[in-house]
């Protein structure tokens, strides 16, 4: 829980998230679409939020070990973004397949 207050208090890309998360309560307790897709919809949230906690984590531990600009912390930092970048994809994905096989399939 101490992680997930400073994540909140310190991070704005996680508080955008969190209220992903809160939207994506919303819609699935409001849209009429299937358990399934309702479950895929909130586990592609909750994976970009995971993401982002473990990018988040990569540059705490990097900013500890040195302020020092090295070509490798700078590599590490770039592969949690693309690590969240990824989660990002995969959730336009579940996403727009869930709302496109919903309401534009006939």
């Amino acid at each position: 829980m101490r992680g997930l207050k400073w994540l909140v208090r310190n991070e704005s890309a996680f508080r955008q998230e969190v209220a992903l998360l809160a939207v994506t309560l919303v819609v699935i307790f409001s849209l009429e679409i299937g358990l399934y897709e309702k479950v895929a919809m909130l586990c592609a949230t909750l994976f970009v939020m995971f993401a982002e906690i473990i990018n988040t984590a990569i540059e705490a531990t990097i900013d500890r070990v040195s302020f020092e600009i090295h070509p490798l912390s700078g590599l590490a930092k770039d592969l949690g973004s693309a690590g969240v970048l990824v989660s990002i994809i995969v959730f336009l994905c579940v996403w727009g397949s869930c709302i496109y096989s919903n309401f534009w399939v006939t």
